[in-house]
């Protein structure tokens, strides 16, 4: 019994999470006093949120996914090299408002490092190439987001980008939970406390996520809903990436003959992006930017729209268990 509940959950989890987001919402526009005291929950909740999902796969086979030195420069190239070219040509679209544009290029430029394991094996991709991706990616952004943000917008805005909040992210959101879940499944290995321990986180990665999509949301809706008219003008540039991206990552992982597992770990790292990772570093902007968190935000509720429609729509058509991929 509790294995099939466990599957239910499993199997059930988007329709979880739009609960999650619809009661986000309505606590984000319904009791605005929430707002101040979610905001402080949002590094807590992706740190429990990474661990137990770190948990869920075997260390063994992380190790081994770091091997795989094709699918590592493949997901850098399309994260560091085409994504940014795509962002910049569709950022053109946009009124050239620094306010907006800074947020704008925040989440689009930062891949995800948390719910894109979940949506990835979702469509049947390969998690632990993700997984084992993941703290690269995390460094990565980390070092070249002020310097798109200097060649996109001009050292105005780019010297307001310190590291010390993306250096605290990566250390309480990724090597935090990395290292304790490594830790776990250690002692899990030997002890039948740390075995059962390690079998009850099995029950948190869906409500773990649910919870995190809440505090976000609803922590921040109000920004949304106060600033509507200038938000609005970024939503056909955030779906444009949602369809533009899946489609570059396809003829990549195809021109690289990779398998269908690994083609939909690309295709979901090359179009997910790192809102909830990002967004404590765009509260930090100054006054004067107070536009953009709201703006990374609105990529959150598109994103997951998008990802709804798009673990169907990869596994189905764009990379069927049928096809392997062998670059022609």
């Amino acid at each position: 019994m509790t294995r099939l509940s466990k599957q239910w959950v499993q199997h059930n989890q988007v329709p979880l999470y739009a609960v999650a987001v619809v009661l986000a919402i309505g606590v984000g526009l319904g009791r605005l006093g929430a707002s101040g005291r979610l905001e402080p929950l949002i590094n807590p909740v992706l740190a429990v949120l990474l661990y137990v999902t770190f948990l869920e796969i075997p260390f063994v086979r992380i190790r081994r996914a770091f091997r795989n030195g094709r699918f590592m420069l493949a997901a850098l190239g399309m994260n560091f090299l085409v994504v940014p070219a795509v962002v910049f040509g569709l950022t053109r679209l946009l009124p050239q408002e620094p306010v907006v544009l800074v947020g704008v290029f925040m989440v689009l430029l930062t891949p995800c490092i948390d719910y894109v394991i979940t949506f990835t094996e979702l469509a049947g991709g390969d998690a632990e190439q993700i997984t084992a991706a993941t703290p690269v990616l995390m460094v990565v952004q980390l070092l070249v987001l002020p310097l798109y943000l200097w060649l996109f917008m001009g050292q105005r805005v780019a010297e307001f980008i310190e590291a010390g909040p993306f250096v605290e992210a990566f250390v309480v959101i990724i090597a935090l939970p990395l290292s304790l879940a490594w830790a776990t499944e250690s002692v899990a290995e030997r002890s039948a406390r740390g075995a059962a321990w390690q079998d009850a986180m099995e029950w948190l990665p869906v409500p773990m996520m649910g919870a995190t999509l809440f505090v976000v949301i609803a922590s921040q809706l109000p920004r949304v809903r106060d600033a509507i008219g200038q938000i609005a003008a970024v939503v056909p540039v955030y779906v444009a990436f949602l369809v533009i991206m899946p489609l570059l990552g396809r003829l990549a992982a195809g021109a690289l003959g990779m398998d269908a597992g690994e083609s939909r770990a690309l295709l979901f790292t090359s179009v997910t992006r790192n809102s909830l990772v990002v967004l404590p570093l765009a509260l930090a902007l100054p006054p004067g930017y107070a536009l953009a968190p709201a703006v990374v935000v609105t990529q959150t509720l598109v994103e997951l729209s998008g990802m709804v429609v798009l673990t169907r729509v990869v596994p189905r058509y764009l990379v069927p268990d049928t096809v392997v991929n062998r670059g022609d």
